[in-house]
C-alpha cells in the first residue's frame, strides 16, 4: 500500500504506523534540498518528537547546516530493517536551526542508538556534548509511505 498525505497540520499527517515506525532506533537517510544534483542522503540518527516534528543534532558549522541556511527543505526516509516486511515513511518539508536543546537531544538518541554501559560509547558520547551542536527540526509538510 503506497499513501502520501499533505496537511497544514504536522499532527495529522503521521498515521499510527508511521509513529510506530518513526519511535524506532533506525536510522533515518536525511537529504537537504540545497545539496548536489542528483540528491546524496546521510545517515542520521533521529526523534519524532511529540508536536509531529522530527529533531535531529549536527555541528553548527556542518555543510548541511550551511545548506539549509540557504535553503531550508529537507526530507528523511525511514525503512525497516532486512528481515522485516517492506515498510518506509518519508517525512519532508521545512527545517529550522535552533540554538538550544542539542545536547539534550543527542544525549536521548545516544541512549536510544548506543549501549552507554559500554565504556567506549560513552566516551564517545561525552565526545559529543563537549562539541558545539545545533538542532534541526524538520517540519512536516509531506509524508509519503509505503507497506507491504
Amino acid at each position: 500500500m503506497r499513501d502520501e498525505t499533505r496537511s497544514p497540520s504536522p499532527g495529522t499527517l503521521l498515521t499510527p504506523a508511521d509513529v510506530e515506525l518513526l519511535r524506532r532506533p533506525l536510522h533515518g537517510f536525511l537529504t537537504v534540498a540545497s545539496g548536489p544534483v542528483p540528491p546524496q542522503p546521510r545517515p542520521v540518527w533521529f526523534e519524532l518528537a511529540g508536536d509531529g516534528t522530527v529533531q535531529l543534532f549536527t555541528g553548527p558549522d556542518t555543510l548541511k547546516v550551511r545548506r539549509l541556511r540557504r535553503d531550508p527543505r529537507a526530507s528523511v526516509v525511514v525503512a525497516a530493517p532486512v528481515g522485516e516486511r517492506e515498510h518506509w515513511v518519508s517525512v519532508s518539508g521545512r527545517v529550522t536551526v535552533e540554538q538550544d536543546g542539542a545536547h539534550e537531544l543527542a544525549a536521548r538518541l545516544a541512549a536510544r542508538y548506543w549501549d552507554l554501559s559500554d565504556p567506549a560509547r560513552a566516551r564517545d558520547l561525552d565526545g559529543i556534548l563537549a562539541e558545539d551542536q545545533v538542532r534541526l527540526v524538520l517540519h512536516p509538510e509531506h509524508v509519503g509511505r509505503y507497506a507491504y
